[in-house]
């Protein structure tokens, strides 16, 4: 299964942001990697480099690779709505992100794992597929014998975050996909138009 398996502290630095969520090394460290550090100058960054960046950063946030991110950029592309905005959907879509936000795990690629361990159903149906595309009404729930583990009891009794576009009950360990989330209510910090932009060249 392919996925990014490198250092995650780094990488957050290299974009100035924790795009992995709460990191100790990255606050120690809120400047850029490399030998020299923040005394590095670097000067103007080019159109392209912006672009790029913001693509590369979209992709470790929500844990894709190239070749599944351009996928879902040509699907975005040949849809109706606004290019970037519909990609960003797509991305909030998989089952691995919606897992994630749920709080069922406090980490995409803890989210990632339950999934493709067979802890997750989708519709009452056992689903191990973390790039599965959910629509809206999809009922996503821990799998009954995984209802006990305590990685998941954990995560859920230190989420509080709510998102509008679904539904979760502690008791059944159960959550809605409601709807697809309009942009304004994705709370990740992207430029969508620079990584269409990109593509577009």
């Amino acid at each position: 299964m392919a996925r990014y398996t490198g250092p995650k502290s780094k990488i957050a630095r290299k974009f100035g942001e924790a795009i992995f969520g709460d990191d100790k090394s990255f606050d120690k460290k809120n400047y850029p990697p490399g030998q020299h550090g923040n005394a590095r100058r670097r000067g103007k960054k080019s159109e392209y480099s912006v672009q790029l960046m913001e693509k590369q950063k979209a992709k470790y946030t929500y844990g894709i690779l190239e070749k599944q991110f351009r996928n879902l950029f040509t699907k975005a592309n040949r849809s109706k709505g606004v290019t970037g905005e519909v990609l960003l959907q797509l991305c909030e879509g998989r089952l691995d992100n919606v897992v994630y936000r749920m709080g069922v795990s406090p980490t995409r690629s803890g989210a990632r794992q339950l999934v493709s361990h067979r802890h997750i159903t989708v519709n009452g149906e056992l689903v191990n597929i973390p790039s599965y595309a959910l629509k809206a009404g999809d009922v996503v729930g821990v799998r009954e014998k995984s209802k006990s583990l305590q990685a998941i009891e954990d995560s859920l009794s230190s989420n509080s975050a709510v998102y509008e576009w679904m539904t979760w009950n502690n008791e059944t360990k159960q959550g809605t996909f409601v709807s697809i989330p309009e942009r304004m209510q994705i709370p990740e910090n992207i430029k969508e138009q620079l990584i269409v932009e990109l593509y577009s060249k």
